[in-house]
């Protein structure tokens, strides 16, 4: 068949071959990924190339669909110069994506010009907010929230800022105030503001210092992640054929994880890609959107998912009753979930102050019965709170160290192995075919890192010298050395990590600071074990692992307990919060504030297991249910119990 470009607004085509879409290719392409497609909705999703919202259920398998679409638009793309472009807001769901292109062979095409596929914020930094900087004479040093806030907090010990110290000392909260400054797009202008209202006016003292400590790092070249966004919006106003541009530049978008947009991104993405040239296809699960701690909720027109959406209704990861507790849970927009997976257990966990540490243990005991052993050691059983650490409130319990005696967990700002990890990203990029964005991304890690100790900083990749016998030179032969050579001891990636240091001061004229700083950020951090053996404790139980919610969506488990924790407002605990409206009590819809925020959460934590759900509750308030909830199907068990 010929190929064809179909209509995608006023004068807009997409080029590709609409045999591709055919029946009998998808069918193929499906079994060389593996995917089985019983549903009308997965076919209707794959074959329709016109914009549409696509409302996602918890393990629908929305990610091989669009996987599979994009592989079949990759076989019949017929542009040299015009691409597809596919955003997602986190790098483990790009890379999900990429690698479900790599396993097609014509999928690959995607993974190179003139398409892109990355994250929201690589997208906005490279069409917009990057040669916005660059028409400014600003050169990038770092683009990093950790790396910022430490970069704020050295520059406001500076004499100059000494009224903005004093003041800011004052304030229980002053140095996140300094630290977490951002900019706002605000009538083509950036404007500085920070999390909460500032405690002095603009024209103080300690006003103007406030602004002028944000505007002296933008030109030094440090920026937070939500920077970027401001400085492209402005771009975009200032430059209105921008966003046409783009938009000619790709005729087929498709948009990833939705739910997680801001309203802030919404409205970059709707200056470029609505106006009716590109075709604009958004996937995800707005019942999986948190609320973030600027209650930053989607109010506009554009806001995901429209009313008239598509829907996956069907999960394939776990079976009906773990389904219907879900679909109690749908906060944003009702959906009633239908499950075709195993048929699994739901549990709750009552527990005193007194037996909280047994909560964890009785868990794995109970999953140890009821999911088969090869299960559990290929996915060991998780453990999941809202909190990490308790907070300075005298309610009972707080977080998961509540639970976890002795817990921790890396935090933001964690710096440990920080530049081994970015390597082992940097080779996965370069495997996929984006040797320079490999090396971009190495040496942007390398400059964060190293900031603490070169006040001036490292000058961009584009500026290191080429010839061998420079300082450039060698500093570009050692990221190909780290980027290709074995590191699979500490010895060879010490060996790397010396030459590394002693050639970086010879690219800066000021001296540097105390080299101790740089031990975490260059330590040596093996690879992650896959074998799940590890995980086995004296008893033959296979060990949980903990986490928090928020850094659990996405994943599928096989047992997981979802903890009771402090909510954010320090008054209520989550769980308990939401067991009135499990029980049959109520309806999340005429729910409060309090009670649909906390369903948010339980709603993530408690679609991600295959076999078991358990939620752990303090006893006291939970009692009151446990007779609804067992008539529901629900195993009710206090974790003092002498058979558990």
């Amino acid at each position: 068949m010929p190929s064809a470009t179909f209509a995608a607004g006023r004068d807009m085509t997409i080029p590709y071959d609409p045999a591709s879409f055919a029946k009998d290719r998808i069918e193929a392409a499906a079994a060389l990924l593996g995917l089985d497609l019983p549903h009308q909705e997965q076919w209707d999703f794959i074959q329709q190339m016109i914009s549409l919202d696509l409302q996602a259920a918890p393990g629908s398998g929305k990610t091989s669909l669009v996987g599979l679409k994009l592989a079949l638009l990759a076989q019949g793309w017929r542009s040299a110069t015009r691409g597809v472009c596919v955003i997602s807001h986190t790098n483990t769901a790009k890379d999900e994506i990429t690698a479900r292109l790599d396993a097609v062979p014509a999928g690959r095409n995607l993974l190179h010009y003139p398409h892109f596929i990355g994250t929201i914020q690589s997208f906005v930094n490279t069409f917009l907010a990057l040669p916005a900087l660059r028409s400014m004479n600003v050169e990038i040093q770092t683009v990093d929230d950790d790396a910022y806030a430490a970069a704020a907090l050295r520059q406001l010990d500076r004499p100059r800022y000494r009224v903005l110290k004093g003041t800011l000392e004052r304030q229980r909260d002053g140095h996140q105030l300094i630290s977490e400054a951002r900019f706002v797009c605000e009538g083509s202008q950036l404007t500085v503001v920070t999390t909460r209202p500032l405690p002095f006016s603009a024209d103080t003292n300690s006003g103007k210092q406030f602004d002028h400590l944000k505007r002296r790092l933008a030109r030094a070249g440090v920026f937070r992640y939500d920077d970027m966004f401001a400085i492209a919006e402005r771009h975009l106003l200032r430059n209105p054929t921008l966003a046409e541009a783009t938009a000619t530049r790709f005729p087929f978008v498709l948009l990833d994880e939705m739910q997680d947009t801001s309203s802030m991104q919404q409205r970059l993405l709707d200056k470029v890609f609505t106006d009716g040239h590109t075709v604009v296809q958004r996937v995800g699960d707005i019942n999986q959107r948190i609320f973030d701690d600027r209650g930053d909720t989607q109010t506009s027109p554009s806001a995901f998912p429209l009313p008239m959406s598509a829907e996956l209704p069907v999960s394939r990861r776990f079976g009906n009753k773990i389904a219907a507790l879900a679909s109690d849970l749908t906060v944003h927009r009702p959906q009633r979930i239908e499950g075709t997976g195993h048929e699994g257990s739901i549990a709750l966990l009552l527990f005193d102050q007194d037996s909280i540490d047994q909560v964890v243990p009785v868990f794995e005991r109970l999953a140890g019965s009821l999911v088969p052993r090869h299960v559990l050691l290929h996915n060991p059983p998780r453990v999941l709170g809202a909190r990490r650490h308790p907070g300075s409130s005298a309610k009972f319990p707080q977080s998961l160290a509540c639970y976890i005696p002795g817990f921790q967990l890396p935090g933001r700002g964690e710096t440990r192995g920080l530049l081994i990890t970015s390597v082992r990203t940097a080779r996965e990029q370069r495997r996929h075919g984006d040797s320079h964005a490999a090396v971009q991304q190495l040496w942007n890690t390398v400059r964060g890192a190293v900031r603490p100790c070169a006040p001036e900083g490292l000058p961009p990749l584009a500026r290191l010298d080429r010839h061998p016998s420079t300082a450039g030179g060698r500093i570009r032969a050692l990221l190909n050395s780290l980027l290709t050579d074995p590191l699979d001891d500490e010895q060879s990636w010490g060996r790397l990590t010396r030459q590394l240091l002693e050639t970086l001061p010879e690219l800066t004229q000021a001296p540097w600071d105390d080299l101790s700083a740089l031990q975490d950020p260059t330590a040596y951090l093996p690879e992650a074990e896959p074998d799940a053996h590890r995980h086995i404790d004296d008893s033959g139980h296979v060990s949980a692992v903990a986490g928090t919610i928020q850094s659990a969506k996405g994943e599928t488990h096989a047992a997981t307990l979802v903890l009771e924790c402090l909510d954010r407002t320090g008054k209520k605990h989550d769980v308990s919060e939401v067991l009135a409206v499990l029980a049959g009590a109520g309806d999340i819809a005429g729910a409060s504030a309090t009670v649909r925020r906390a369903a948010q959460l339980i709603f993530v934590g408690a679609t991600r297991p295959t076999h078991l759900l358990a939620l752990a509750a303090l006893r006291e308030r939970a009692e009151p249910y446990t007779e609804a909830l067992a008539e529901r199907g629900w195993a009710i068990h206090h974790v003092t119990d002498p058979w558990l």
